[in-house]
């Protein structure tokens, strides 16, 4: 088994505070500012989308599809995380779920190969110039550069078009690390382990891509809670 070297800043050893409320997720800074959650900002994006998938399907069917997706990626999401601490035993890998541990042997070959050193995982991070927060998947460096990565789930094959909420996702994370860090990122990785698939879809980006995209969404988000007030 793999052993990662970490190397985490001294600039990350902080925690943020986090309330879920049916609005959606905010996180109140170190300094006392509270900004919500990327996912929150860009959930506001797909909501509709989300809503007439759930009128067409029924509500039971749609929590149901909804719940088992749920767990999944936040079964897999754990797994990774060991896994990259250093931590997973092969006892552990054993007695994974049958579908879980067929997903995580999907993406352990790609992170083997591909991260040279773990930055940081399940980071707390925020932004005072984009006025969001959030938790990121992890910080590595992928062959020697330092990229964001994020672990996904699906059941069927994902095309671009349809994740884009994935990639402002990540530009966002790659903006509150720099902030916080001074160090400059720029690449991300969304991983992403499919259930009907042999190999996971494996997604490159640059944040240049999606930064303007994802500010006007943040903007969007902040002035729809003004006019609420």
């Amino acid at each position: 088994m793999k052993l990662f070297e970490h190397a985490k800043p001294k600039e990350l050893d902080f925690e943020l505070e986090a309330l879920t409320l049916e609005s959606g997720r905010t996180y109140t800074t170190p300094d006392g500012k509270k900004y919500p959650s990327i996912t929150t900002v860009l959930g506001e994006h797909s909501k509709q989308g989300i809503m007439k998938w759930r009128a067409r399907v029924g509500d039971k069917e749609a929590n149901k599809i909804s719940g088992r997706a749920s767990r999944r990626g936040n079964e897999l999401h754990l797994v990774c995380e060991q896994y990259l601490k250093n931590e997973l035993t092969a006892f552990q890998s054993q007695k994974l779920m049958p579908h879980i541990k067929e997903l995580f042997l999907q993406l352990r070959p790609v992170l083997d190969e591909n991260v040279t050193k773990v930055i940081c995982l399940e980071q707390p991070l925020y932004s005072h110039e984009l006025k969001v927060a959030g938790r990121v998947d992890g910080i590595v460096e992928w062959n020697g550069k330092i990229s964001v990565i994020d672990y996904k789930t699906s059941t069927k094959l994902k095309k671009d078009e349809y994740i884009q909420n994935y990639f402002m996702q990540c530009s966002a994370y790659c903006e509150m690390f720099e902030e916080l860090t001074g160090v400059s990122i720029d690449q991300f990785i969304v991983a992403v382990a499919v259930e009907e698939e042999n190999l996971p879809q494996i997604f490159i980006k640059n944040k240049s891509e999606y930064i303007e995209p994802l500010k006007k969404y943040i903007r969007n988000y902040h002035e729809n809670l003004l006019r609420k007030i």
